[in-house]
């Protein structure tokens, strides 16, 4: 293991059930994504030492320091990792100013009475201080903060105790968007300055894209896939990752292996009306393997109707359904030819208008044969309640 890299592999039955397994190296952020519900909190909670379960199994570990190993009978207390803890709502003692708030997380080391007044930890709070934007603030209760103040108190406090591991409960969520924005840029600033591993959980997925450097997809208590945002959004490992990033919906077919680097897929239940796909063939999936399949965003492209025909993967569609929701409008299509098939795309209302498009209105929907992204189909994945693709514009 590298030093200061965090590994995690830890199974539970009892509060949570669990059964994942992620490592984070020092100055990396990793993100738990996943529902309400699906361990994020819990995991970061085992990690801190401040989940309590007979049933926890498992090792977790700093470098070469084991902080939990149930088949050694090693389990420090939180006191002893020295972890850094962010709450979504900063659980800040609302009777202590700012800097005895700080001060509180540091177990008063220095004098021994948590107000700070030792000179080692006076010159260490006045540098967090400063390097949050909070230099005048040391003696505002947190009722005298503003949100974005008041987790910028929580982070000091955290960072105080010069942690081996932060861990940021959804740090973010409480604040409004423009003290969101200098989260953000503190966060960016902490890492390039920080050789800390660092655990993020949300359920945002814009934030997981902008902040993580990988992450792990979560599922009632289960890590489904990790990997870097790119990849795990566009490579879903399964339908049900497929869901939880974001995809809503997915397709189902058959796919076809073609000249070598290419592949068919034979798309729609009626065996007269099939539309036929040109997709890459990564040599995973095995000729006339029946798949599921979804497609990223920016590969979809859509233009008015024409004439024009027969170019590859190009399909037109019937407009069914044109919701406006503001700068966008919610489409529903149903390609000429598939009569149990839809496609929905969050579409931009100035490009619909300036295409004149109106309900039952025809046009063009290009899928990039690189954009498609085959699963195979396995008896466990549950069905597909209305099969469609999801374009974010």
């Amino acid at each position: 293991m590298a030093p200061g890299q965090l590994s995690l592999a830890v199974s539970n039955e009892q509060p949570m059930r669990l059964e994942a397994a992620f490592d984070c190296a020092p100055g990396e952020l990793v993100a738990l994504v996943g529902p309400s519900g699906s361990g994020k909190t819990s995991l970061l909670r085992s990690i801190a030492g401040l989940l309590r379960s007979a049933s926890l199994r498992g090792r977790i570990a700093v470098g070469d320091d084991c902080w939990f190993d149930s088949g050694k009978g090693i389990n420090l207390p939180p006191q002893a990792r020295h972890v850094g803890l962010v709450f979504q709502h900063y659980a800040l003692f609302p009777h202590l100013t700012a800097l005895e708030n700080v001060a509180i997380g540091t177990h008063g080391s220095g004098n021994g009475n948590g107000n700070g007044n030792g000179t080692g930890d006076a010159q260490r709070y006045a540098a967090l201080f400063e390097r949050l934007g909070l230099l005048g603030l040391e003696q505002r209760r947190p009722a005298q903060l503003s949100g974005g103040q008041q987790q910028r108190v929580a982070l000091a406090r955290a960072l105080a105790r010069q942690p081996r591991v932060l861990l940021l409960d959804e740090p973010f969520s409480a604040v409004d968007a423009p003290a969101r924005q200098a989260l953000y840029r503190e966060l960016a600033s902490l890492r390039a300055s920080l050789s800390t591993p660092m655990v993020l959980v949300t359920h945002d997925l814009a934030e997981a894209r902008r902040l993580a450097d990988r992450v792990v997809i979560l599922d009632a208590g289960r890590s489904l896939q990790t990997g870097t945002p790119a990849h795990v959004f566009a490579s879903p490992r399964n339908a049900r990752v497929a869901e939880l990033v974001g995809i809503q919906n997915h397709f189902r077919g058959r796919f076809h292996k073609d000249q070598p680097g290419w592949g068919r897929l034979a798309w729609g239940s009626d065996v007269d009306t099939q539309v036929q796909l040109r997709v890459i063939d990564k040599d995973k999936i095995d000729d006339g393997a029946a798949v599921t399949w979804v497609v990223a965003g920016e590969g979809i492209d859509v233009a008015a109707d024409s004439p024009v025909g027969g170019l590859q993967n190009r399909l037109r569609c019937e407009l069914l359904e044109l919701l406006a929701l503001g700068e966008t409008s919610l489409c529903t299509l149903r390609p000429q030819g598939l009569r149990q098939e839809w496609v929905t795309l969050n579409l931009p209302t100035a490009q619909l208008r300036g295409m004149g498009l109106v309900r039952g209105g025809w046009l063009q929907l290009t899928i990039a044969p690189e954009a498609v992204h085959i699963m195979p189909l396995r008896p466990e994945l549950p069905a597909a309640a209305s099969p469609a693709v999801t374009q974010a514009m």
